[in-house]
Protein backbone atom coordinates (compact mmCIF):
# COMPACT_ATOMS: atom_id res chain seq x y z
CA UNK A 1 0.00 0.00 0.00
CA UNK A 2 2.84 2.44 0.78
CA UNK A 3 4.50 1.70 -2.56
CA UNK A 4 1.27 2.71 -4.29
CA UNK A 5 1.14 5.97 -2.34
CA UNK A 6 4.78 6.68 -3.16
CA UNK A 7 4.16 6.14 -6.87
CA UNK A 8 1.07 8.33 -6.69
CA UNK A 9 3.02 11.08 -4.89
CA UNK A 10 5.82 10.87 -7.47
CA UNK A 11 3.33 11.09 -10.34
CA UNK A 12 1.64 14.10 -8.73
CA UNK A 13 5.02 15.78 -8.20
CA UNK A 14 6.03 15.21 -11.84
CA UNK A 15 2.67 16.52 -13.03
CA UNK A 16 2.95 19.72 -10.99
CA UNK A 17 6.59 20.25 -11.97
CA UNK A 18 5.85 19.72 -15.66
CA UNK A 19 3.09 22.30 -15.72
CA UNK A 20 5.38 25.21 -14.89
CA UNK A 21 4.57 28.73 -15.96
CA UNK A 22 2.43 28.59 -19.09
CA UNK A 23 2.38 32.40 -19.43
CA UNK A 24 6.06 32.51 -20.30
CA UNK A 25 7.08 31.98 -23.93
CA UNK A 26 8.28 28.38 -24.37
CA UNK A 27 11.98 27.97 -25.00
CA UNK A 28 12.63 24.96 -27.20
CA UNK A 29 16.42 25.17 -27.16
CA UNK A 30 18.25 24.76 -23.88
CA UNK A 31 21.36 26.89 -24.42
CA UNK A 32 22.00 28.03 -20.87
CA UNK A 33 25.65 28.13 -19.87
CA UNK A 34 26.53 26.07 -16.84
CA UNK A 35 29.49 28.31 -15.99
CA UNK A 36 29.94 31.93 -14.97
CA UNK A 37 32.59 32.49 -17.65
CA UNK A 38 32.44 34.94 -20.56
CA UNK A 39 30.13 34.46 -23.51
CA UNK A 40 32.48 33.74 -26.38
CA UNK A 41 29.71 34.30 -28.94
CA UNK A 42 29.24 37.91 -27.81
CA UNK A 43 32.74 38.83 -28.95
CA UNK A 44 33.26 40.05 -32.51
CA UNK A 45 36.88 40.16 -33.63
CA UNK A 46 38.06 43.49 -35.05
CA UNK A 47 38.95 43.89 -38.69
CA UNK A 48 42.66 43.61 -39.50
CA UNK A 49 44.79 46.74 -39.29
CA UNK A 50 45.79 48.22 -42.63
CA UNK A 51 47.95 51.13 -43.62
CA UNK A 52 45.73 53.64 -45.48
CA UNK A 53 46.72 54.95 -48.89
CA UNK A 54 46.77 58.45 -47.46
CA UNK A 55 46.85 59.42 -43.79
CA UNK A 56 45.05 62.67 -44.64
CA UNK A 57 41.98 60.66 -45.75
CA UNK A 58 41.49 59.15 -42.29
CA UNK A 59 38.33 60.27 -40.46
CA UNK A 60 38.65 62.78 -37.63
CA UNK A 61 38.84 60.95 -34.27
CA UNK A 62 35.80 61.44 -32.07
CA UNK A 63 35.00 60.04 -28.61
CA UNK A 64 32.63 57.10 -29.00
CA UNK A 65 32.84 57.33 -32.78
CA UNK A 66 33.38 54.48 -35.21
CA UNK A 67 36.79 53.04 -35.88
CA UNK A 68 37.94 51.61 -39.22
CA UNK A 69 38.67 48.29 -37.50
CA UNK A 70 35.24 48.07 -35.84
CA UNK A 71 33.26 45.01 -36.92
CA UNK A 72 30.33 45.71 -39.23
CA UNK A 73 28.57 42.33 -39.53
CA UNK A 74 25.48 43.65 -41.35
CA UNK A 75 27.46 45.50 -44.01
CA UNK A 76 29.85 42.55 -44.34
CA UNK A 77 26.91 40.18 -44.93
CA UNK A 78 25.40 42.49 -47.57
CA UNK A 79 28.76 42.72 -49.35
CA UNK A 80 29.25 38.93 -49.18
CA UNK A 81 25.85 38.41 -50.80
CA UNK A 82 26.73 40.79 -53.62
CA UNK A 83 24.77 43.79 -52.36
CA UNK A 84 25.78 47.42 -52.56
CA UNK A 85 26.67 48.72 -49.10
CA UNK A 86 27.35 52.25 -50.31
CA UNK A 87 24.11 53.01 -52.12
CA UNK A 88 21.62 51.55 -49.66
CA UNK A 89 18.30 50.51 -51.18
CA UNK A 90 18.95 52.70 -54.24
CA UNK A 91 22.05 50.63 -55.06
CA UNK A 92 20.07 47.40 -54.96
CA UNK A 93 16.93 48.60 -56.76
CA UNK A 94 16.68 45.45 -58.90
CA UNK A 95 16.94 43.17 -55.89
CA UNK A 96 14.50 45.31 -53.90
CA UNK A 97 11.97 45.36 -56.75
CA UNK A 98 12.19 41.59 -57.18
CA UNK A 99 11.85 40.92 -53.43
CA UNK A 100 8.79 43.18 -53.11
CA UNK A 101 7.04 42.16 -56.35
CA UNK A 102 4.14 40.52 -54.45
CA UNK A 103 3.77 43.37 -52.00
CA UNK A 104 5.16 44.22 -48.58
CA UNK A 105 3.53 43.67 -45.22
CA UNK A 106 4.56 46.33 -42.71
CA UNK A 107 3.61 44.01 -39.80
CA UNK A 108 5.65 41.02 -41.04
CA UNK A 109 7.89 40.90 -37.97
CA UNK A 110 5.04 40.92 -35.47
CA UNK A 111 3.02 38.42 -37.54
CA UNK A 112 5.95 36.00 -37.76
CA UNK A 113 6.74 36.44 -34.07
CA UNK A 114 3.13 35.61 -33.13
CA UNK A 115 3.05 32.58 -35.46
CA UNK A 116 6.35 31.29 -34.09
CA UNK A 117 5.18 31.75 -30.49
CA UNK A 118 2.06 29.72 -31.28
CA UNK A 119 4.24 27.03 -32.93
CA UNK A 120 6.55 26.87 -29.91
CA UNK A 121 3.58 26.56 -27.55
CA UNK A 122 2.16 23.70 -29.64
CA UNK A 123 5.55 21.94 -29.87
CA UNK A 124 7.11 22.59 -26.49
CA UNK A 125 7.93 18.99 -25.68
CA UNK A 126 6.56 16.37 -23.35
CA UNK A 127 6.34 16.98 -19.59
CA UNK A 128 9.52 15.08 -18.71
CA UNK A 129 11.44 16.88 -21.47
CA UNK A 130 10.35 20.21 -20.00
CA UNK A 131 11.07 19.05 -16.45
CA UNK A 132 14.64 18.04 -17.31
CA UNK A 133 15.14 20.94 -19.76
CA UNK A 134 15.77 18.68 -22.76
CA UNK A 135 16.49 20.47 -26.03
CA UNK A 136 13.41 19.88 -28.26
CA UNK A 137 14.20 22.59 -30.83
CA UNK A 138 15.35 20.23 -33.58
CA UNK A 139 12.36 17.91 -33.18
CA UNK A 140 9.90 20.83 -33.16
CA UNK A 141 11.20 22.37 -36.40
CA UNK A 142 12.21 19.14 -38.22
CA UNK A 143 9.29 19.31 -40.71
CA UNK A 144 10.34 22.83 -41.75
CA UNK A 145 13.96 21.98 -42.52
CA UNK A 146 15.32 22.21 -46.03
CA UNK A 147 17.14 19.07 -47.17
CA UNK A 148 20.27 20.71 -48.52
CA UNK A 149 21.55 17.68 -50.40
CA UNK A 150 18.20 17.02 -52.09
CA UNK A 151 17.96 20.68 -53.19
CA UNK A 152 21.52 20.57 -54.51
CA UNK A 153 20.76 17.41 -56.52
CA UNK A 154 17.53 18.94 -57.86
CA UNK A 155 19.25 22.09 -59.15
CA UNK A 156 22.20 20.18 -60.60
CA UNK A 157 19.86 17.78 -62.44
CA UNK A 158 18.21 20.84 -64.02
CA UNK A 159 21.61 22.05 -65.22
CA UNK A 160 21.81 25.04 -62.86
CA UNK A 161 25.34 25.95 -61.79
CA UNK A 162 25.93 25.66 -58.05
CA UNK A 163 29.25 27.44 -57.71
CA UNK A 164 29.04 27.94 -53.94
CA UNK A 165 28.48 24.23 -53.26
CA UNK A 166 31.23 21.61 -53.23
CA UNK A 167 31.89 20.02 -56.61
CA UNK A 168 29.73 16.99 -57.41
CA UNK A 169 31.04 13.61 -56.27
CA UNK A 170 31.16 10.61 -58.58
CA UNK A 171 27.63 9.44 -59.31
CA UNK A 172 25.89 12.79 -58.69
Amino acid sequence: MTAGRGALALAALLLVAACGNSERAPELMNIRSSTDGPDEFAILPPKPLQVPESFTDLPEPSPGGANLTDPTPNADAVAALGGDITGGARGDAGLLNHATRYGVSPEIRSVLAAEDLEWRRDNRGRPLERLFKVNVYFDAYRDQWLDQQAELRKWRQRGIRTVSAPPPQDGE
